[in-house]
């Protein structure tokens, strides 16, 4: 893999990927996140997948994705940390399996570019019509939201975290703002998105003349736009303090917990092989002690597993209980924490999470996506573009002291229990 800086605040990354018969473009555009924005950018991709100026309809979308062999094109967005991040990307087969020698690779990059610099503007705005559609999709998703008790709690868990840090912003959008969201307050946090965002061109599976091709002509379109590249937030950490044990009450079967632990400082990249194998000794994997301990053997939960936020520092440890079993599981919960932290660890257990980990690390190149993620991921990380070989051959050297560096680190924030009333009970 390749990475370039073509332009102030603009980087192409490219990887011919010779082995596979499809290629992608990917147009990502990454920029701190906003209170005042946040409803418009989470709105955002859902209007812009909708068309462009060339396309303006999901019907003449599919018709065009169809003639070309069955291409996909994507719009979606994602938080990294205090950063957001809005992603265009168009897949299809490489130009030499075309039937009759269509040029694929410049018909991807004029869907992926018309859909970026392009959109289906009515009067100079979003079309309203589109907006007033995904304002009703983005409004029911939030109010789905509660439904939905596993997701619920952790997002609940993660804003008594956060608090009002700028990882704190809610960047699926802000219910009670949905309405008033207008067609020019969502153009006016897109050009701002143009203007301001980090941008990384991400070429796979194309040759190199190419990758020019859509490189140039991404430049050309930036060549348009008045760039003040804004840079990034970097890697974050709350600080230590207090656990916070906070309780809501819902007609629920099965109660749930999260539990947020923080570093107290910002991880580094270095770090990252030890994180990922400490994840799996203690919750991360069938092998884990959560899993073996508090589920299997103590029967204290339906499930119970850890993950790690390298962008925050954070580790969350979500888990479905009986409503009567939620104290002694959060208990379970620590002791296995600290049995880690200072009790043996077996040269067994080691191993089985180093090879279950490793043999997931092995199809990281099996696939575009996967290739996609693996880079974009290194680059938000500020980590030297490490390859999945070299990431491999990290976690092969990682020890029991490694992994407790890094266990010793954590200590509890807050622990979000969705639970229902006492004195109800199952009819």
């Amino acid at each position: 893999m390749k990475r370039t800086e073509i332009a102030p605040g603009v980087h192409l990354l490219w990887d011919p990927a010779p082995k596979f018969n499809r290629c992608r473009i990917s147009i990502h555009f990454a920029f701190p996140a906003k209170r005042e924005t946040a409803t418009a950018h989470a709105l955002l991709p859902l209007v812009m997948e909708r068309g462009y100026a060339d396309c303006p309809d999901m019907t003449q979308m599919t018709k065009t994705l169809a003639r070309l062999y069955g291409a996909d094109l994507t719009v979606d967005a994602r938080p990294f940390g205090a950063n957001h991040n809005l992603c265009v990307s168009a897949t299809g087969i490489k130009d030499r399996f075309a039937l009759e020698g269509e040029p694929l690779t410049r018909e991807y990059a004029g869907l992926a570019l018309g859909t970026a610099f392009h959109p289906a503007f009515v009067g100079g705005v979003f079309d309203p019509e589109a907006v007033g559609i995904e304002k009703q999709m983005l409004r029911k998703a939030l109010e789905d939201e509660v439904n939905e008790k596993r997701i619920y709690c952790q997002r609940q868990a993660n804003r008594e975290f956060f608090g009002d840090s700028p990882a704190g912003i809610r960047q699926e959008g802000y219910l009670e703002e949905v309405d008033a969201l207008t067609p020019e307050a969502l153009t006016a946090a897109y050009r701002e998105m143009l203007e301001t965002a980090q941008i990384e061109l991400l070429i796979l599976g194309c040759e190199e003349a190419e990758t020019e091709q859509v490189k140039d002509a991404l430049l050309r379109e930036l060549s348009a736009v008045e760039r003040r590249p804004a840079p990034l937030c970097g890697n974050m950490a709350m600080p230590r303090r207090e656990p916070a044990r906070k309780v809501e009450c819902f007609d629920i079967v099965q109660a749930k917990l999260c539990m947020l632990f923080t570093i107290g400082e910002p991880m580094r990249p270095d770090q990252m092989a030890a994180v990922r194998l400490a994840m799996a000794l203690y919750g991360g994997s069938v092998t884990s002690r959560l899993f073996l301990n508090v589920r299997e053997r103590d029967h204290l939960c339906y499930y119970c597993a850890s993950s790690f936020q390298s962008f925050t520092g954070s580790m969350a440890v979500n888990s479905g209980v009986e409503h009567a079993d939620a104290a002694r599981a959060e208990a379970a919960i620590l002791k296995e924490l600290d049995d880690l932290r200072t009790g043996p660890i077996t040269d067994e257990e080691l191993e089985d999470c180093r090879l279950s980990l490793l043999s997931g690390m092995a199809g990281i190149e099996d696939s575009l996506g996967g290739i996609e993620t693996w880079y974009y991921m290194e680059v938000l990380r500020g980590s030297g573009l490490q390859t999945p070989d070299e990431a491999r051959a990290a976690l092969r050297a990682v020890t029991k002291e490694d992994v407790r560096a890094i266990l010793r680190q954590l200590s509890l924030s807050v622990s979000y229990l969705l639970t229902r009333e006492e004195g109800t009970a199952d009819v």
